[in-house]
């Protein structure tokens, strides 16, 4: 039930605040409203959400800054909601670990689109957790096991890095592709729709945060390769086990 989903909207304008809360509460959801990230995360410890819609730019602690701390241990869906139109302030929130930007003046029912794609892969996500399953297919690659299910990467000694689900879908993208080369348009056609990523960096960052978490060197990568003027190409071989 869309009661049972909790929307944190945490944004310092009152009137974004009323805006949102009201078109997710119209259809349905239970929405939490701070207007700091300091009083969202106090609400954080009450209890978990689904789902935040978070303003980049806040006195004190900024969204920034939030994210980056939430996506230490938590995998709940971040869509950056800002007034910023400066591409610089979207990258650097795809690095700090959001799913999705969008810039004011926003369309509602584009982030209530957004937000229930998103939230279906974060329940999808918390109910596999639940139940303690172990009993699926994992891929594996170099020296890495990919558990698809829960977005977690599995090294040698039994170590998890939890993936936010853009680099999980890119993963998936290049796995799905070994030894071809994809172009960014490719990617993007793949992990996403196209008219929610209106430029090609996009991918550039994630293929930087998803290097880092497989400790693949960017500046002489084994796994990712860059082909320069084309695209990127995956290299490992991939296996399924149980």
């Amino acid at each position: 039930m869309l009661s049972d989903t909790k929307i944190l909207i945490v944004d310092d304008d009152e009137l974004t605040r009323q805006v949102l809360s009201s078109y997710f509460e119209n259809e349905g959801y239970d929405v939490l409203c701070a207007t700091t990230a300091e009083e969202a995360e106090e609400l954080l410890v009450l209890g978990t959400v689904d789902l935040i819609l978070l303003d980049i730019r806040m006195p004190g602690k900024d969204g920034l800054t939030l994210t980056r701390e939430l996506r230490v241990n938590n995998e709940v869906g971040i869509i950056l909601v800002t007034g910023s139109q400066d591409e610089v302030d979207r990258l650097i929130g795809l690095e700090c670990g959001a799913d999705e930007y969008v810039t004011k003046p926003f369309n509602p029912r584009e982030i209530l689109a957004r937000a229930k794609n998103l939230i279906r892969r974060v329940r999808l996500c918390q109910q596999v957790k639940s139940a303690d399953n172990d009993d699926y297919i994992l891929k594996a690659f170099d020296r890495w096991k990919l558990n698809p299910v829960r977005r977690q990467l599995i090294d040698e000694e039994q170590t998890t890095v939890q993936l936010t689900e853009g680099e999980f879908q890119l993963l998936k993208c290049l796995m799905d592709h070994v030894g071809q080369i994809m172009t960014r348009d490719q990617i993007l056609d793949q992990i996403r729709n196209r008219e929610w990523v209106p430029t090609d960096r996009t991918v550039d960052v994630l293929i930087g945060r998803l290097r880092r978490k497989l400790s693949d060197d960017s500046t002489n990568p084994r796994l990712i390769l860059t082909v320069h003027g084309a695209g990127y190409l995956f290299t490992p071989k991939v296996v399924d086990v149980v």
